[in-house]
């Protein structure tokens, strides 16, 4: 099944890397300016394309409750072994569909998308909003980060706006409570971020 999602080729034999590079760089840094969206009691939390586990780590550290999605074996396995916490819930899942998460039936107060969006092709852009918006609870977030840059070799990328997530969104119930734009954490000087937050209304 693994082989069939375009979006993670190029993970999956260099999962021990890019986990040590993930995890070189805490949460709170890279979502520095919209910590204060996050909630403060205790939630339940969906990090999707949750890679090594470290922002799963972080928010299960402050309290939630977090179930990981990450398609990549190899990854999921790495996540697994540096955060084998037990409020964090690993399954084997992805966008589009998220087949697996809506048949456990649940809803989420925050839903978490680390440099996941721009994997999707426009279509899938289309159906992904619908789903997670269905799986985000009245008053939930959406917290998401966008890639800006070059595509590296062996990758599956689109340039996907800050603009057209918001427009989008809203086709699904969802109002954009923030956007900012940042430089890359690892000083790439081609690559730049979007932060975008939204709420289900």
């Amino acid at each position: 099944m693994e082989q069939k999602v375009a979006g993670i080729a190029g993970y999956g034999e260099n999962a021990e890397h890019l986990a040590e590079q993930y995890e070189s760089i805490e949460f709170e840094d890279v979502y520095r300016d919209v910590l204060h969206l996050f909630p403060t009691q205790p939630s339940e939390i969906l990090d999707i394309g949750a890679g090594s586990g470290r922002d799963s780590a972080a928010l299960a550290r402050k309290g939630h409750a977090v179930t990981a999605i990450e398609p990549t074996k190899e990854l999921r396995e790495e996540g697994q072994l540096r955060h084998s916490m037990k409020n964090i819930h690993w399954i084997d899942d992805h966008l589009p569909t998220l087949k697996v998460a809506k048949q456990q039936a649940r809803s989420f107060d925050v839903i978490l998308l680390t440099a996941v969006w721009m994997h999707l092709e426009k279509e899938e852009r289309k159906i992904a909003m619908k789903v997670i918006s269905e799986l985000l609870r009245l008053r939930g977030k959406i917290i998401m980060t966008l890639r800006h840059g070059p595509v590296p070799d062996g990758r599956q990328m689109f340039d996907v706006s800050a603009q057209e997530t918001v427009e989008l969104a809203g086709q699904s119930g969802l109002q954009v409570r923030h956007v900012s734009e940042r430089q890359d954490m690892f000083s790439r000087n081609d690559v730049s971020w979007s932060i975008v937050v939204l709420e289900k209304i």
